[in-house]
Protein backbone atom coordinates (compact mmCIF):
# COMPACT_ATOMS: atom_id res chain seq x y z
CA UNK A 1 0.00 0.00 0.00
CA UNK A 2 1.38 3.34 -0.85
CA UNK A 3 2.46 5.94 1.99
CA UNK A 4 -1.11 8.02 0.08
CA UNK A 5 -3.00 5.42 1.06
CA UNK A 6 -2.05 4.95 4.59
CA UNK A 7 -3.15 8.21 5.04
CA UNK A 8 -6.79 6.76 5.70
CA UNK A 9 -10.04 7.52 4.04
CA UNK A 10 -10.91 10.61 6.38
CA UNK A 11 -7.41 11.76 6.94
CA UNK A 12 -8.23 15.27 4.47
CA UNK A 13 -11.92 15.67 5.71
CA UNK A 14 -10.35 15.93 9.45
CA UNK A 15 -7.63 18.47 8.52
CA UNK A 16 -10.74 20.66 7.49
CA UNK A 17 -13.08 20.25 10.61
CA UNK A 18 -10.17 20.90 12.59
CA UNK A 19 -9.73 24.07 10.88
CA UNK A 20 -13.26 24.95 11.86
CA UNK A 21 -13.43 24.49 14.95
CA UNK A 22 -10.35 26.19 15.53
CA UNK A 23 -11.74 29.33 14.15
CA UNK A 24 -14.00 28.98 17.48
CA UNK A 25 -10.82 28.11 19.67
CA UNK A 26 -10.57 31.35 22.47
CA UNK A 27 -14.05 32.28 21.87
CA UNK A 28 -15.60 32.86 25.18
CA UNK A 29 -19.42 32.73 23.66
CA UNK A 30 -20.97 31.64 20.57
CA UNK A 31 -22.12 34.35 18.26
CA UNK A 32 -24.44 33.81 14.59
CA UNK A 33 -21.72 35.25 13.45
CA UNK A 34 -18.90 33.17 14.46
CA UNK A 35 -21.40 29.85 13.92
CA UNK A 36 -22.12 30.68 11.03
CA UNK A 37 -18.63 31.16 9.51
CA UNK A 38 -17.29 27.69 11.11
CA UNK A 39 -20.40 25.64 9.44
CA UNK A 40 -19.03 26.98 6.29
CA UNK A 41 -16.26 25.20 6.51
CA UNK A 42 -17.94 21.89 7.82
CA UNK A 43 -20.18 22.25 4.83
CA UNK A 44 -17.15 22.70 2.28
CA UNK A 45 -15.02 19.82 3.97
CA UNK A 46 -17.81 17.74 3.84
CA UNK A 47 -18.37 18.82 -0.06
CA UNK A 48 -14.98 17.89 -0.71
CA UNK A 49 -14.99 14.84 1.14
CA UNK A 50 -17.81 13.71 -1.74
CA UNK A 51 -20.50 13.68 0.93
CA UNK A 52 -23.80 14.07 -1.55
CA UNK A 53 -24.90 18.05 -1.88
CA UNK A 54 -28.56 17.68 -0.35
CA UNK A 55 -26.69 15.19 3.31
CA UNK A 56 -24.22 18.18 3.65
CA UNK A 57 -26.47 20.97 3.76
CA UNK A 58 -29.22 19.25 5.81
CA UNK A 59 -26.49 18.16 7.98
CA UNK A 60 -25.05 21.60 8.46
CA UNK A 61 -28.58 22.86 9.14
CA UNK A 62 -29.43 20.36 12.60
CA UNK A 63 -25.87 20.86 13.69
CA UNK A 64 -26.26 25.34 12.86
CA UNK A 65 -30.23 25.14 14.78
CA UNK A 66 -28.79 22.68 17.60
CA UNK A 67 -25.55 25.24 17.83
CA UNK A 68 -27.71 28.59 18.09
CA UNK A 69 -30.52 27.31 20.13
CA UNK A 70 -29.10 25.56 23.03
CA UNK A 71 -26.87 27.04 26.16
CA UNK A 72 -23.01 25.84 26.27
CA UNK A 73 -23.21 22.86 28.33
CA UNK A 74 -21.45 23.41 31.63
CA UNK A 75 -17.96 22.87 31.46
CA UNK A 76 -17.66 23.18 27.86
CA UNK A 77 -15.53 25.22 26.08
CA UNK A 78 -17.69 26.83 23.17
CA UNK A 79 -15.44 24.84 20.62
CA UNK A 80 -15.89 22.00 22.53
CA UNK A 81 -19.93 22.29 22.56
CA UNK A 82 -20.29 22.96 18.79
CA UNK A 83 -17.73 19.51 18.26
CA UNK A 84 -19.57 18.02 20.80
CA UNK A 85 -23.15 18.53 18.59
CA UNK A 86 -21.30 17.66 15.49
CA UNK A 87 -19.89 14.31 17.01
CA UNK A 88 -23.74 13.29 17.86
CA UNK A 89 -25.02 14.69 14.16
CA UNK A 90 -22.09 12.60 12.54
CA UNK A 91 -23.08 9.42 14.64
CA UNK A 92 -26.59 9.92 13.43
CA UNK A 93 -26.04 10.57 10.01
CA UNK A 94 -23.20 7.41 10.02
CA UNK A 95 -26.69 5.06 11.49
CA UNK A 96 -26.42 5.91 15.02
CA UNK A 97 -25.33 2.35 16.00
CA UNK A 98 -23.84 -0.99 14.80
CA UNK A 99 -26.19 -3.16 12.99
CA UNK A 100 -25.97 -7.25 13.00
CA UNK A 101 -25.96 -9.43 10.47
CA UNK A 102 -29.25 -11.33 9.97
CA UNK A 103 -28.36 -14.21 10.47
CA UNK A 104 -32.00 -15.57 11.06
CA UNK A 105 -33.47 -19.03 12.78
CA UNK A 106 -33.43 -21.80 9.93
CA UNK A 107 -30.74 -24.66 10.19
CA UNK A 108 -28.54 -22.72 7.64
CA UNK A 109 -28.75 -18.52 6.94
CA UNK A 110 -28.39 -17.49 3.69
CA UNK A 111 -26.85 -14.84 2.95
CA UNK A 112 -26.34 -13.15 -1.08
CA UNK A 113 -23.22 -10.59 -1.44
CA UNK A 114 -24.05 -8.40 -4.84
CA UNK A 115 -22.16 -5.52 -6.00
CA UNK A 116 -20.03 -4.15 -9.70
CA UNK A 117 -17.00 -6.11 -11.13
CA UNK A 118 -13.94 -4.72 -9.36
CA UNK A 119 -15.93 -3.25 -6.21
CA UNK A 120 -14.21 -6.39 -3.81
CA UNK A 121 -17.09 -8.83 -3.59
CA UNK A 122 -15.32 -12.44 -4.15
CA UNK A 123 -12.28 -11.17 -1.46
CA UNK A 124 -14.80 -9.61 0.78
CA UNK A 125 -16.74 -13.31 0.91
CA UNK A 126 -13.53 -14.73 2.53
CA UNK A 127 -12.94 -12.46 4.68
CA UNK A 128 -16.96 -12.86 5.90
CA UNK A 129 -16.39 -16.38 6.18
CA UNK A 130 -12.99 -15.91 8.50
CA UNK A 131 -15.25 -13.85 10.51
CA UNK A 132 -17.82 -16.31 10.96
CA UNK A 133 -15.22 -18.80 12.04
CA UNK A 134 -13.99 -17.20 13.89
CA UNK A 135 -17.45 -16.53 16.07
CA UNK A 136 -17.97 -20.41 15.69
CA UNK A 137 -20.01 -20.42 12.86
CA UNK A 138 -19.27 -22.99 9.85
CA UNK A 139 -19.92 -21.09 6.43
CA UNK A 140 -19.94 -22.43 3.22
CA UNK A 141 -19.38 -20.22 -0.10
CA UNK A 142 -21.12 -20.77 -3.21
CA UNK A 143 -19.49 -19.67 -6.43
CA UNK A 144 -22.36 -18.20 -7.90
CA UNK A 145 -20.61 -16.19 -10.71
CA UNK A 146 -21.24 -17.95 -13.93
CA UNK A 147 -19.24 -15.38 -16.17
CA UNK A 148 -16.08 -15.55 -14.87
CA UNK A 149 -13.61 -18.67 -13.98
CA UNK A 150 -11.30 -16.61 -12.43
CA UNK A 151 -13.99 -15.88 -9.41
CA UNK A 152 -14.66 -19.26 -9.41
CA UNK A 153 -11.00 -20.24 -8.81
CA UNK A 154 -10.54 -16.98 -6.70
CA UNK A 155 -12.92 -18.35 -4.45
CA UNK A 156 -12.07 -21.70 -3.96
CA UNK A 157 -8.70 -20.69 -3.30
CA UNK A 158 -9.73 -18.71 -0.58
CA UNK A 159 -12.20 -21.33 1.01
CA UNK A 160 -9.08 -23.50 0.68
CA UNK A 161 -6.84 -21.45 2.77
CA UNK A 162 -9.42 -20.95 5.54
CA UNK A 163 -10.50 -24.74 5.51
CA UNK A 164 -14.19 -23.48 4.34
CA UNK A 165 -15.79 -25.84 2.15
CA UNK A 166 -17.04 -24.07 -1.80
CA UNK A 167 -19.61 -25.11 -4.10
CA UNK A 168 -19.21 -24.43 -7.29
CA UNK A 169 -20.56 -26.04 -10.95
CA UNK A 170 -18.43 -24.93 -14.11
CA UNK A 171 -21.02 -26.30 -16.50
CA UNK A 172 -23.89 -24.98 -15.51
CA UNK A 173 -25.09 -21.53 -17.03
CA UNK A 174 -28.43 -20.94 -14.09
CA UNK A 175 -26.95 -19.61 -11.12
CA UNK A 176 -29.83 -19.83 -9.09
CA UNK A 177 -29.59 -23.53 -9.21
CA UNK A 178 -26.58 -23.21 -8.49
CA UNK A 179 -27.04 -21.44 -5.12
CA UNK A 180 -30.08 -24.09 -4.51
CA UNK A 181 -27.81 -27.24 -4.57
CA UNK A 182 -25.13 -25.19 -2.57
CA UNK A 183 -27.90 -24.78 0.14
CA UNK A 184 -28.49 -28.75 0.14
CA UNK A 185 -24.50 -29.40 0.23
CA UNK A 186 -24.49 -27.25 3.29
CA UNK A 187 -27.10 -28.80 4.68
CA UNK A 188 -25.15 -32.02 4.35
CA UNK A 189 -22.29 -30.86 5.43
CA UNK A 190 -23.79 -29.72 8.91
CA UNK A 191 -22.93 -25.60 7.94
CA UNK A 192 -25.27 -23.19 9.09
CA UNK A 193 -24.31 -20.48 6.90
CA UNK A 194 -24.54 -20.16 3.14
CA UNK A 195 -22.43 -17.33 1.74
CA UNK A 196 -23.16 -16.63 -2.38
CA UNK A 197 -20.70 -14.94 -4.36
CA UNK A 198 -22.82 -13.57 -6.89
CA UNK A 199 -22.00 -12.28 -10.58
CA UNK A 200 -20.81 -8.83 -11.19
CA UNK A 201 -21.04 -6.17 -14.10
CA UNK A 202 -18.90 -2.90 -15.15
CA UNK A 203 -22.16 -1.26 -14.41
CA UNK A 204 -25.82 -1.88 -13.67
CA UNK A 205 -27.34 -3.44 -16.28
CA UNK A 206 -31.03 -5.75 -16.61
CA UNK A 207 -29.53 -9.13 -16.70
CA UNK A 208 -27.79 -8.68 -13.71
CA UNK A 209 -30.69 -7.51 -11.48
CA UNK A 210 -33.16 -9.80 -12.89
CA UNK A 211 -30.20 -12.55 -11.84
CA UNK A 212 -30.05 -11.44 -8.66
CA UNK A 213 -34.23 -11.71 -8.21
CA UNK A 214 -34.20 -14.96 -9.56
CA UNK A 215 -31.68 -16.22 -6.91
CA UNK A 216 -33.73 -14.43 -4.39
CA UNK A 217 -36.79 -16.30 -5.21
CA UNK A 218 -35.20 -19.53 -5.58
CA UNK A 219 -33.07 -19.56 -2.40
CA UNK A 220 -34.92 -17.00 -0.43
CA UNK A 221 -32.22 -14.89 1.34
CA UNK A 222 -32.13 -13.81 5.12
CA UNK A 223 -29.17 -10.98 4.52
CA UNK A 224 -28.22 -9.19 0.69
CA UNK A 225 -25.20 -7.23 1.23
CA UNK A 226 -24.29 -4.61 -1.59
CA UNK A 227 -20.16 -4.21 -2.05
CA UNK A 228 -19.64 -1.10 -2.69
CA UNK A 229 -15.83 0.41 -3.24
CA UNK A 230 -15.42 3.38 -1.05
CA UNK A 231 -12.90 5.05 -3.48
CA UNK A 232 -15.65 5.38 -5.83
CA UNK A 233 -17.20 8.22 -3.87
CA UNK A 234 -21.00 9.56 -4.79
CA UNK A 235 -20.55 7.09 -8.16
CA UNK A 236 -20.87 3.82 -4.97
CA UNK A 237 -24.02 6.11 -3.68
CA UNK A 238 -25.38 6.22 -6.96
CA UNK A 239 -25.01 2.41 -7.58
CA UNK A 240 -26.85 1.39 -4.33
CA UNK A 241 -29.72 3.94 -5.03
CA UNK A 242 -30.24 1.47 -8.48
CA UNK A 243 -29.69 -1.55 -6.34
CA UNK A 244 -31.94 -0.53 -3.75
CA UNK A 245 -34.68 0.31 -6.48
CA UNK A 246 -34.75 -2.76 -8.33
CA UNK A 247 -33.37 -5.31 -6.12
CA UNK A 248 -33.60 -4.25 -2.72
CA UNK A 249 -30.71 -5.20 0.19
CA UNK A 250 -30.42 -5.11 3.98
CA UNK A 251 -26.95 -3.33 4.26
CA UNK A 252 -23.63 -1.90 2.55
CA UNK A 253 -20.15 -3.21 2.81
CA UNK A 254 -17.72 -0.72 2.12
CA UNK A 255 -14.39 -2.17 1.06
CA UNK A 256 -10.96 0.08 0.70
CA UNK A 257 -11.81 2.36 3.49
CA UNK A 258 -7.91 2.49 4.33
CA UNK A 259 -7.29 3.89 0.60
CA UNK A 260 -6.88 7.01 -0.33
CA UNK A 261 -10.60 7.99 -0.98
CA UNK A 262 -12.87 10.66 0.52
CA UNK A 263 -14.82 9.13 2.32
CA UNK A 264 -18.16 10.56 1.04
CA UNK A 265 -20.28 6.97 0.89
CA UNK A 266 -19.92 6.49 3.91
CA UNK A 267 -21.56 9.44 5.26
CA UNK A 268 -24.39 9.65 2.39
CA UNK A 269 -25.08 5.99 1.50
CA UNK A 270 -27.63 5.74 4.81
CA UNK A 271 -29.79 9.10 4.07
CA UNK A 272 -30.18 8.32 0.23
CA UNK A 273 -31.08 4.84 0.20
CA UNK A 274 -32.34 3.78 3.87
CA UNK A 275 -29.61 0.90 4.11
CA UNK A 276 -26.90 1.21 7.04
CA UNK A 277 -23.45 0.19 6.50
CA UNK A 278 -22.75 -3.04 8.42
CA UNK A 279 -19.04 -3.47 7.75
CA UNK A 280 -15.78 -2.47 6.46
CA UNK A 281 -12.65 -3.30 4.62
CA UNK A 282 -10.35 -1.72 5.99
CA UNK A 283 -7.11 -3.83 4.54
CA UNK A 284 -5.94 -6.66 1.82
CA UNK A 285 -5.75 -9.35 4.52
CA UNK A 286 -8.25 -11.90 5.36
CA UNK A 287 -8.43 -10.64 8.87
CA UNK A 288 -9.41 -6.89 7.76
CA UNK A 289 -13.19 -6.90 7.97
CA UNK A 290 -14.30 -5.02 10.72
CA UNK A 291 -18.18 -4.51 11.74
CA UNK A 292 -19.05 -0.49 11.50
CA UNK A 293 -19.64 1.42 14.51
CA UNK A 294 -21.05 5.20 13.76
CA UNK A 295 -19.89 6.39 17.19
CA UNK A 296 -16.40 4.68 16.73
CA UNK A 297 -15.71 6.22 12.87
CA UNK A 298 -16.93 9.97 14.04
CA UNK A 299 -14.53 9.79 16.62
CA UNK A 300 -11.85 8.96 13.97
CA UNK A 301 -13.38 11.92 12.14
CA UNK A 302 -12.88 14.26 14.73
CA UNK A 303 -9.68 13.08 15.69
CA UNK A 304 -11.12 11.67 18.68
CA UNK A 305 -9.93 8.01 18.40
CA UNK A 306 -11.02 4.74 18.90
CA UNK A 307 -9.36 2.62 21.44
CA UNK A 308 -11.90 -0.18 21.44
CA UNK A 309 -11.35 -0.86 17.96
CA UNK A 310 -7.75 -0.60 18.41
CA UNK A 311 -8.44 -3.38 21.44
CA UNK A 312 -10.27 -5.43 19.18
CA UNK A 313 -7.88 -5.44 16.50
CA UNK A 314 -5.26 -6.31 18.82
CA UNK A 315 -7.19 -9.03 20.36
CA UNK A 316 -7.63 -10.26 16.64
CA UNK A 317 -3.96 -9.68 15.87
CA UNK A 318 -1.46 -10.52 18.73
CA UNK A 319 -0.43 -13.99 20.42
CA UNK A 320 -2.16 -13.33 24.00
CA UNK A 321 0.15 -16.03 25.29
CA UNK A 322 2.83 -14.06 24.28
CA UNK A 323 1.72 -10.79 25.57
CA UNK A 324 0.90 -12.46 28.74
CA UNK A 325 4.62 -13.25 28.98
CA UNK A 326 6.12 -9.99 27.47
CA UNK A 327 3.83 -8.70 30.54
CA UNK A 328 5.14 -10.80 33.37
CA UNK A 329 8.73 -9.83 32.52
CA UNK A 330 7.82 -6.29 32.50
CA UNK A 331 6.53 -6.89 35.94
CA UNK A 332 9.76 -9.27 36.98
CA UNK A 333 12.22 -6.23 35.42
CA UNK A 334 13.57 -9.00 33.02
CA UNK A 335 12.58 -6.92 29.92
CA UNK A 336 15.87 -7.42 27.36
CA UNK A 337 16.66 -6.37 23.71
CA UNK A 338 15.06 -10.01 22.85
CA UNK A 339 11.55 -8.79 24.42
CA UNK A 340 12.02 -5.17 22.67
CA UNK A 341 12.07 -7.27 19.48
CA UNK A 342 9.28 -9.31 19.81
CA UNK A 343 7.19 -6.14 21.08
CA UNK A 344 7.86 -4.64 18.38
CA UNK A 345 6.88 -7.85 16.38
CA UNK A 346 3.46 -7.59 18.41
CA UNK A 347 2.76 -4.26 17.26
CA UNK A 348 3.79 -4.64 13.52
CA UNK A 349 1.10 -6.71 13.43
CA UNK A 350 -1.23 -4.73 13.88
CA UNK A 351 -1.04 -3.25 10.15
CA UNK A 352 0.99 -0.33 9.21
CA UNK A 353 2.06 2.08 12.36
CA UNK A 354 -0.14 5.10 11.04
CA UNK A 355 -3.05 3.41 10.66
CA UNK A 356 -2.57 1.98 14.07
CA UNK A 357 -2.10 6.02 15.83
CA UNK A 358 -4.41 7.19 14.06
CA UNK A 359 -6.76 5.38 16.57
CA UNK A 360 -5.59 6.78 19.52
CA UNK A 361 -6.99 10.50 20.98
CA UNK A 362 -5.53 13.62 19.97
CA UNK A 363 -3.41 11.83 16.54
CA UNK A 364 -5.98 12.56 14.19
CA UNK A 365 -5.07 15.22 11.17
CA UNK A 366 -3.02 17.58 11.32
CA UNK A 367 -1.41 16.38 14.73
CA UNK A 368 -0.69 12.76 13.08
CA UNK A 369 0.85 15.04 9.72
CA UNK A 370 3.42 16.58 12.58
CA UNK A 371 4.33 13.03 14.44
CA UNK A 372 5.96 12.61 11.04
CA UNK A 373 5.38 8.73 11.27
CA UNK A 374 8.23 7.18 9.40
CA UNK A 375 7.73 2.64 9.22
CA UNK A 376 11.44 2.78 7.89
CA UNK A 377 12.40 3.36 11.55
CA UNK A 378 10.69 0.49 12.76
CA UNK A 379 12.22 -1.65 9.96
CA UNK A 380 16.00 -0.41 10.89
CA UNK A 381 15.36 -1.24 14.54
CA UNK A 382 14.91 -4.72 13.64
CA UNK A 383 17.61 -4.98 11.00
CA UNK A 384 19.58 -4.03 14.46
CA UNK A 385 18.74 -5.90 16.52
CA UNK A 386 18.57 -9.25 13.85
CA UNK A 387 22.23 -8.09 13.20
CA UNK A 388 22.79 -9.20 17.27
CA UNK A 389 23.77 -12.81 18.82
CA UNK A 390 21.25 -13.88 21.44
CA UNK A 391 23.51 -13.59 23.98
CA UNK A 392 24.13 -9.83 22.95
CA UNK A 393 20.44 -9.57 22.71
CA UNK A 394 19.83 -11.10 26.30
CA UNK A 395 22.09 -9.44 27.85
CA UNK A 396 23.05 -6.08 25.94
CA UNK A 397 25.73 -5.28 28.65
CA UNK A 398 28.51 -7.06 26.69
CA UNK A 399 27.76 -4.83 23.66
CA UNK A 400 30.91 -2.93 23.37
CA UNK A 401 32.54 -0.57 20.63
CA UNK A 402 33.72 -3.44 18.54
CA UNK A 403 30.49 -5.17 18.47
CA UNK A 404 28.91 -2.16 17.93
CA UNK A 405 30.84 -1.80 14.47
CA UNK A 406 29.61 -5.14 13.87
CA UNK A 407 26.26 -4.92 13.89
CA UNK A 408 26.15 -1.82 12.44
CA UNK A 409 27.76 -3.33 9.26
CA UNK A 410 25.29 -6.56 9.41
CA UNK A 411 22.13 -4.10 9.98
CA UNK A 412 23.22 -1.51 6.56
CA UNK A 413 23.21 1.20 9.72
CA UNK A 414 26.04 3.40 11.58
CA UNK A 415 27.40 3.35 14.95
CA UNK A 416 25.11 6.11 16.34
CA UNK A 417 22.25 4.45 15.12
CA UNK A 418 22.77 1.07 17.01
CA UNK A 419 23.52 3.43 20.01
CA UNK A 420 20.83 5.51 19.69
CA UNK A 421 18.65 2.41 19.83
CA UNK A 422 20.18 0.94 22.89
CA UNK A 423 19.44 4.10 24.41
CA UNK A 424 15.80 4.01 23.37
CA UNK A 425 15.98 0.57 25.28
CA UNK A 426 17.73 1.50 28.30
CA UNK A 427 15.30 4.72 28.70
CA UNK A 428 12.23 2.11 28.34
CA UNK A 429 13.74 -0.07 31.38
CA UNK A 430 14.11 2.17 33.54
CA UNK A 431 10.70 3.67 33.16
CA UNK A 432 9.44 0.35 33.09
CA UNK A 433 11.14 0.03 36.29
CA UNK A 434 9.67 3.26 37.31
CA UNK A 435 6.06 2.22 36.62
CA UNK A 436 6.27 -1.67 38.54
CA UNK A 437 7.82 0.22 41.57
CA UNK A 438 3.90 2.13 41.36
CA UNK A 439 2.18 -0.86 40.73
CA UNK A 440 1.23 -0.50 36.91
CA UNK A 441 2.49 -3.31 35.47
CA UNK A 442 1.47 -5.83 37.65
CA UNK A 443 -2.28 -3.90 37.07
CA UNK A 444 -1.42 -4.40 33.01
CA UNK A 445 -0.54 -8.22 34.33
CA UNK A 446 -3.57 -8.61 35.58
CA UNK A 447 -6.05 -7.22 33.13
CA UNK A 448 -4.01 -9.43 30.71
CA UNK A 449 -5.38 -12.39 32.53
CA UNK A 450 -8.93 -10.99 33.05
CA UNK A 451 -9.52 -10.58 29.07
CA UNK A 452 -8.44 -14.48 28.61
Amino acid sequence: MSARAEVGVFQELQKRLDLAFRKLAGQERLTEESVKEALREVRVALLEADVDFAVARDFVGRVREQTLGQPVAAGLTPAQHVVKIVHDELVTLLGGQARELNLGERPVATLMVMGLQGSGKTTFCGKLAKLLVAEGRRPLLVAADIYRPAAIDQLHTLGEALGVPVHSDRESRNAAQIVKLGLRRARDKGCDVLIVDTAGRLHVDDTLMQELVTIDRVVPMHEKLLVLDAMTGQEAVRIAQEFAGRVGFDGVVLTKLDGDARGGAALSVLQVTGRPVKLVGVGEKLEDLEVFHPDRMAGRILGMGDVLSLIEKAERSMDLDEAEDLAQRFTDGQFTLEDFQRQIRQMRRLGPLQGVLKMLPGLGGAALDKANVDESQLSRVEAIMNSMTRQERRHPDVINGSRRKRIARGSGTNVSQVNRLLKQYRDMRRMMKEINAAGGLQEFSRRVLDRR
